[in-house]
């Protein structure tokens, strides 16, 4: 026989009853904490109006008076200086952080020593830029990828450092003008007597290769002028001439196109090598909309309603606790 005993009809019922009445318990609960909260704003409907106003008001207050400007500076670090900036970058940002005034003013050259809120500089991610005309590069990524994941190498330190752009942001609390923070900033990253000689000599000898440029194309013009002129005398004359292949003509012809492309990569170059920290680019006063930036007038009101529902909920539970006591004491 089966040891299993069918279920009670009457316990079915019982059961189902009691989980009846307990919703039914549950609602009222619920019915009378929403007649409560409801009875609690209409009791404290002038209290909960002023806090509204007066929330408000500072909101607005504080939205005008309390707001913060994003800035960004595309830069691109020359001669090898990408640590340089980023050291520069990380110490001008402790000096806010320690309020160091002095060193705001005098050293870095900003008059209004409370303006900067924060400053960083994070890498313009250019894969592309990164490999382009560097195959040693390009192959450096296939062998760090056969390892770890590309997306990691490429985002880490060591690769980033080495990208051309990058971005300086910083915040105010006030609208700014180039020439009050922008420009001591850049004059602050680009004083170095190290990289200053470094750019002498790099300017130096871009020159000297394009004059040796210069009149390498030159003899190469009175190479081809030279060979135009027989070609045109053997045209005049009734005799057959015939050119050896090994003339290397069209050699002479690539070599000069090449260095007419070098010449003009280095006049394009010389434009950004100027200065240490060569500046791209300025965004200035962007307003900071972000987190509770500008929404005080909303959030303000909600805060001052939650402070007093919760020093009333703290004074009714304290009457309650002690009115327990009392009858526990006596």
């Amino acid at each position: 026989m089966s040891a299993n005993v069918p279920n009670n009809p009457q316990d079915q019922e019982i059961d189902l009853m009691q989980i009846s009445k307990r919703i039914g318990i549950f609602f009222q609960k619920l019915n009378m904490s929403l007649f409560k909260c409801i009875r609690f704003f209409i009791t404290n409907a002038l209290i909960i109006s002023i806090l509204v106003v007066v929330g408000v008001s500072m909101g607005f207050f504080f939205d005008k008076t309390l707001k913060t400007y994003n800035h960004k500076i595309i830069v691109t670090p020359n001669f090898g200086s990408t640590d340089y900036l980023y050291s520069k970058i990380d110490l001008i940002n402790s000096k806010i952080i320690s309020n160091d005034t002095l060193f705001i003013k005098e050293v870095l050259g900003i008059k209004s020593t409370k303006v900067l809120k924060k400053i960083e500089i994070d890498p313009i991610i250019d894969i592309y830029k990164f490999i382009e005309d560097k195959a040693e590069n390009f192959e450096l990524l296939k062998l760090m990828s056969e390892d770890e994941d590309v997306n990691k190498i490429i985002e880490n330190n060591m690769t980033s450092k080495n990208y051309t752009f990058h971005k300086i942001f910083f915040k105010t609390n006030k609208l700014i003008t180039e020439e009050e923070v922008v420009l001591p900033i850049l004059d602050f990253l680009n004083s170095t007597e190290y990289y200053s000689k470094v750019q002498k000599a790099a300017i130096n000898n871009i020159q000297i290769k394009m004059n040796q440029n210069d009149t390498i194309i030159s003899q190469i013009n009175e190479v081809l002028n030279g060979f135009s002129n027989k070609a045109n005398g053997s045209q005049k004359s009734d005799k057959l001439v015939y050119y050896n292949e090994n003339t290397q003509l069209n050699d002479v012809i690539k070599t000069k196109d090449a260095l007419i492309n070098e010449q003009g990569a280095h006049r394009v170059g010389l434009i950004s090598l100027d200065r240490i920290i060569k500046e791209n680019s300025t965004i200035l006063n962007i307003e900071n909309t972000t987190s509770i930036n500008g929404k005080l007038k909303f959030v303000l009101p909600i805060l001052l309603i939650s402070i007093f529902i919760l020093i009333r909920f703290f004074i009714a539970f304290y009457k309650k606790q002690s009115l327990k006591a009392q009858v526990i004491e006596s």
